[in-house]
């Protein structure tokens, strides 16, 4: 799955996406600014629309591993849509960054209340997870594994 089937112009119809769009506000993020942390509370989510954010994930008595970068029209944040709502990796801007962002508690209860809204929303963010899980597996084996993950991206 390449990361344009997961941009927000490509997985969600115009209708649903503008939908989305109403309940966005734009926000800016500084070059080094951490986004979120792991472990703590996803309240909220972001579409890029310029800059790079890079996704790690902690590993104990090393640096943070750098799992993915993410770029313009994707999503940032999953774990806003999946009790107990905790950050499952970290995020940080790697060049300033300006992106739309989404209070989570709105957008589940529009998700709730329009079942095919609630759908495309949950089935974008499903493959957007299934992207990231790969990603995650490919890069820890690149880094920990004897032989690599045997994969080149």
């Amino acid at each position: 799955m390449s990361s344009s089937s997961i941009r927000i112009t490509s997985a969600l119809s115009t209708e649903h996406r503008g939908r989305l769009m109403e309940m966005a506000r734009d926000v800016k993020f500084p070059e080094g600014a951490r986004v979120f942390e792991e472990g703590r509370l996803a309240d909220r989510f972001w579409i890029i629309r310029s800059g790079t954010v890079t996704l790690d994930i902690r590993v104990p008595g090393r640096r943070p591993a750098v799992i993915e970068n993410l770029g313009f029209g994707e999503l940032v944040g999953w774990s806003w849509l999946f009790p107990p709502y905790l950050w499952q990796l970290g995020a940080e801007a790697m060049t300033p960054v300006r992106a739309q962002e989404f209070d989570a508690a709105p957008v589940r209860m529009l998700m709730d209340a329009d079942p095919a809204f609630g759908s495309a929303i949950g089935q974008w963010v499903g493959r957007v997870l299934a992207h990231r899980l790969h990603s995650a597996r490919v890069r820890l084996l690149d880094l920990y594994a004897p032989y690599g993950s045997g994969l080149t991206p």
